[in-house]
């Protein structure tokens, strides 16, 4: 497109705005994160921790180096931002399976938030309105731009991307893998034979995942390599299912060994891993999955930090927790002062609970004096809106819930 140099006195102000772009805060960033992942058509990648991610990388670095090159070079054509964090959105997309249209709408709904924050900063560089009129126009002009050339650079690597992707056995299992999981009319034998794996064995589903920054292939390898350790020979099957991201099931009638599998991982950084139930036949292999994604969805939904977690550690709190907001309300509604206290009388109390409320039981567990525990409850019923025996139930939700939002504990 053509392009007409701006005045001085407007590279002198797009300059100006670029330097405060760089030096706001970051709630003006998480403001354009939640309008990209918000609305319904963008649920799929809303969805998916690891692409939510990606794609909150992707805003920022959009959004520095938009502001980079104006303060370098203000007023002058932005050149595409094809770095890694663009690249990697590129990949995730197609390798789940999205097509280009879902890129396009996350960089415009990015564009059109980015948009009014600039115009804030405009109306507040200059009052002059013939200054102010050219500004937003150089702006709409530059911002217009480099999103189109941003854009048609992911479709490229989109482009490329799928071709990969459609090459070799891995596209194969990968399509077949989706084929089961939506239910398609494959037949067991034929699916068998493709995938290199038994349906109607025992299988644990799990997903793998970790940052893309931090997190190689290699981990993510040995990663499932100590999920399949106790199959006794039997081939599981792992599934690139993203850039960061494995999907495997491991046979066995007992499901691995969590604790083992948490040591195995200890070394690899950033590495985490979700597991479903334990399931047989076809609709286990499709069912324990399921239950594997809702896993890492709740822990990364909650801000666990856990590495390792297994779905019947979270199916609960998977459903109070569905709806953060009501969650929130219904921890503040049950718990009150309570959920501020210290760790240790928390504790004190989630374990009275899970020994069916009996004393002894419960000091016996924290290794305290029958009566320190009942002083620790008496200070906790102070603090709650309703007397623990009235609300153990409730309480007990509330705590886990806490628990495993992440809070500072």
């Amino acid at each position: 497109m053509d392009w007409d140099q701006p005045s001085k006195r407007v590279c002198e102000l797009m300059q100006l705005g670029a330097r405060m772009i760089i030096d706001s805060p970051e709630d003006r960033l998480d403001r354009i994160n939640k309008a990209t992942l918000t609305p319904e058509y963008m649920r799929a990648i809303a969805s998916d921790p690891v692409l939510a991610e990606a794609v909150r990388r992707s805003n920022r670095s959009n959004r520095l180096h938009w502001a980079a090159a104006n303060i370098s070079h203000p007023g002058e054509p932005v050149p595409p931002n094809l770095g890694p964090e663009s690249l990697t959105i590129a990949r995730h997309l197609v390798r789940r399976g999205l097509d280009e249209s879902t890129a396009v709408d996350a960089y415009r709904v990015g564009q059109n938030v980015a948009w009014r924050a600039w115009m804030q900063i405009a109306f507040a560089l200059t009052s002059d309105p013939d200054e102010l009129r050219e500004l937003l126009d150089v702006s709409a002009a530059s911002i217009g731009s480099f999103i189109d050339a941003t854009i048609a650079g992911i479709y490229h690597q989109m482009r490329l991307e799928r071709d990969e992707l459609t090459r070799g056995t891995h596209a194969e299992q990968r399509e077949t893998v989706a084929l089961i999981l939506d239910g398609a009319p494959i037949t067991p034998q034929h699916a068998e034979n493709r995938l290199g794996y038994r349906l109607g064995q025992s299988h644990t589903a799990a997903v793998i995942w970790g940052d893309e920054s931090t997190t190689t292939s290699s981990d993510l390898d040995r990663a499932a390599d100590a999920l399949a350790h106790n199959a006794d020979g039997r081939r599981s099957l792992s599934v690139l299912a993203g850039a960061a991201t494995r999907w495997v099931w491991v046979p066995g009638a007992d499901g691995p060994d969590l604790t083992g599998v948490a040591a195995a991982i200890s070394q690899l950084p950033g590495v985490r891993i979700a597991v479903g139930p334990t399931a047989a036949g076809i609709d286990g292999f499709r069912r324990s999955h399921f239950d594997a994604i809702t896993t890492q969805r709740t822990v990364v939904r909650l801000g666990s930090t856990q590495r390792v977690v297994g779905f019947t550690d979270v199916e609960l709190i998977a459903l109070v927790t569905a709806d953060p907001e009501r969650a929130d309300r219904f921890i503040k509604h049950t718990l009150g002062e309570f959920e501020s206290a210290d760790a240790e009388l928390q504790r004190t109390v989630l374990t009275f609970i899970h020994e069916q409320c009996n004393a002894s039981r419960a000091a016996a567990s924290l290794f305290t004096h029958r009566n320190t525990l009942l002083r620790r409850l008496a200070r906790a019923d102070e603090l709650l809106p309703k007397p623990l025996k009235e609300s153990s139930v409730h309480v007990a939700v509330a705590l886990e819930a806490l628990r495993w939002r992440g809070a500072a504990r």
